[in-house]
This record gives structure tokens, sequence and C-alpha cells, in this order.
């Protein structure tokens, strides 16, 4: 238990020494954000504040923050307003999926189309993505402009590209990572390429720290997948099951298929297949996931990327933040929150 716990320790500290060093910034984003968040409607103010008291990492934020200083950008609040913006288009794409995926909970409390329904919900997402497009508009720069309309928009094909393959249990794992890129690996890369926009650095700059957040966020998103499956994490609290009982098909699963037999290839189609999936349903695959050591697996995968965004910042002169940045890879896949 004790090296669990230094583990969890010490894999924090990234996550950690980054909010620190832009701290001052941070509270300035949550402002912006609560000022964005203004509606007559009073039903829209209600369901925003809502969603951003469950609170969440900041992750995207912080990355366009500590990317903006990484590339030596320090006068002006630009980091702050695009920083707050990317926070927005993560949120309305959350209430979104929730939709889409008739999802109840999240951070631990019910969603907001749990509460308002699903009308309500898509609305409010889409007037969070308006306000988005004033902010990137009142920046005036066309290449942040063009850069975050375009992940807007790819974000939504990822959406779609996952819809097309719901409850595929042979799904390709290219499909899968082109479903990940689309829908996570994509706004990560562009909250790290906006701050060396903002420091107006050479394209080699900006190509480096776009790759980094791409990668940063496969890394992410495969160790978030992974975590659902991984009951030997409970220590900590965390919730395994969901995307399980929302028949979402994700790398683990895509790997056990891959592996079982034929008997337990046809049970796992079953179980995706059903409307509903049960406890005792998850305790068997979770049992194969086992049998199969699908999470070392999936974590050796994602090793891959972790690379990937490490080399990439070998461009950059030994900082802080370059080796916040470093940290952070190592910090997205060993995570346990």
């Amino acid at each position: 238990m004790g090296s669990v716990v230094q583990l969890k320790k010490r894999i924090n500290n990234s996550y950690s020494e980054l909010k620190d060093s832009v701290d001052d910034k941070l509270i300035l984003v949550e402002e912006k954000i609560k000022t964005k968040l203004s509606s007559k409607v009073p039903l829209v103010e209600e369901m925003t504040k809502y969603h951003f008291r469950t609170g969440g990492k900041r992750l995207r934020a912080l990355l366009t923050l500590g990317s903006a200083k990484l590339c030596g950008y320090s006068k002006g609040g630009r980091d702050i307003n695009l920083a707050a913006c990317i926070e927005l288009i993560h949120a309305a794409t959350l209430m979104h999926d929730d939709v889409i995926d008739k999802g109840e909970i999240r951070r631990g409390k019910k969603t907001l189309n749990n509460i308002w329904g699903n009308q309500s919900s898509i609305l409010v997402g889409d007037y969070l993505l308006s306000r988005c497009f004033e902010m990137m508009v009142e920046d005036g720069n066309l290449e942040v402009l063009k850069l975050l309309s375009s992940t807007s928009a790819e974000i939504s094909q990822g959406e779609i590209l996952q819809l097309q393959h719901k409850s595929e249990v042979d799904m390709l794992e290219e499909t899968y990572l082109k479903i990940i890129s689309a829908k996570t690996a994509s706004l990560f890369a562009s909250a790290t390429k906006v701050g060396s926009i903002l420091a107006n650095q050479e394209n080699k700059i900006k190509e480096a720290l776009e790759f980094y957040g791409k990668n940063l966020g496969l890394t992410f998103q495969i160790a978030d997948d992974t975590l659902d499956y991984n009951s030997e994490l409970k220590i900590f609290g965390k919730e395994i099951g969901n995307d399980f009982y929302e028949g979402k098909i994700t790398l683990p699963i895509i790997l056990l298929y891959q592996k079982a037999n034929f008997e337990e290839k046809i049970e796992i189609k079953k179980f995706f297949d059903a409307n509903q999936r049960s406890d005792v349903d998850l305790k068997k695959v979770l049992s194969l996931i086992k049998k199969y050591n699908i999470i070392n697996d999936c974590y050796q995968k994602a090793k891959h990327f972790i690379s990937l965004a490490s080399n990439s910042l070998s461009i950059f002169k030994d900082s802080k933040e370059k080796n916040i940045f470093l940290g952070l890879t190592s910090f997205s896949l060993e995570r346990t929150f």
C-alpha cells in the first residue's frame, strides 16, 4: 500500500507544479468563465453555473497558460481569455457527450441532461460554443480563430465517428485512435499550440507544441479509458465500469476482443449488443481483462505516445516550464483521477 501511495504523490507533482506556476492567471480564467456564463435567460445561468461547480482539472486551460509561459508570452491577458475559451469548448462538448451517451453522472454529480433534459442541455452547450466564438473574434487573431474553429469541427466529427462504430467490439485500433484523436487530442493540441501563437513563435515551435499536445491528449484518453476497467485502483475511490454500462467501445475492450477465445468473443459481443449491462456482466469482463493482462497492454500502447510527446519538447531549452511539460506526459498515463 505504501508504495502505491508514494506513486500517487509522485505522479501528481507535475500537474500541481503546472497549476502553481500559473495560479494567478488561472484565478483570472475562472473569473472570465463566470463572466461569459452570464445570460438574460435564468435557466442558462443556472445550468452553466451548476456544470462548472462540479469541478474539473482545468487541464486544457492550464496547458494554454503553461505553453504561453514556456514560449515567453508575458504581457497582456490574451492567454487568460483563450484559456477560458478552450475550457468553454471543453464544457460544451461534455454537455453534448452526456446527451449522446445518456450519461447520468459526471464527477460524482448528476449531469445536466439528467436534471434538465436533453433539449436544454444541447442548447446550453451550443450557447457556450457561441460565447467561445465571440471570444475568438474579440482576440482578433485569424490564426487562433482558424485553429479553434477547425478544432470544434474536428471534435464533432469524432463524436459522429464514434456513433458510427457504436457497439462494434471488433473495432480496429486505428478507428479507435481516430476517434480519440478527434474528440480529445485535438483540443489538447490546440491548447498547447495557442500559447506559441500568442508568443509569435516560429512555425517549428508551433508544430512541436501542437504535436506535444496531440500525443499528450492521446495518452490522457487511453489512460482514462483504461482506468474505467482497472479494479486494482479502487483504493483511490475511482468508480469503474461507466464506459461499460454506457456501451462504449474503448481500447481495453478492443484489445480484450482480439485476445479472447471464440466462446469469450461471443459473450463479449452479447454484452455490448444488449440494451443494458449488469454488474454481473461487468464482473465477467473484468475477470477476462485480468486473465489476458489487458490493463498492461493498454499502458504499453500509451507509452508510445508518451515518447512522442516527450521527444517533441527537445526543441526547447531546459527550463522549469519544459520540465513540468515533460512530467505531464507521465502524469497523463499514471494518474488516478
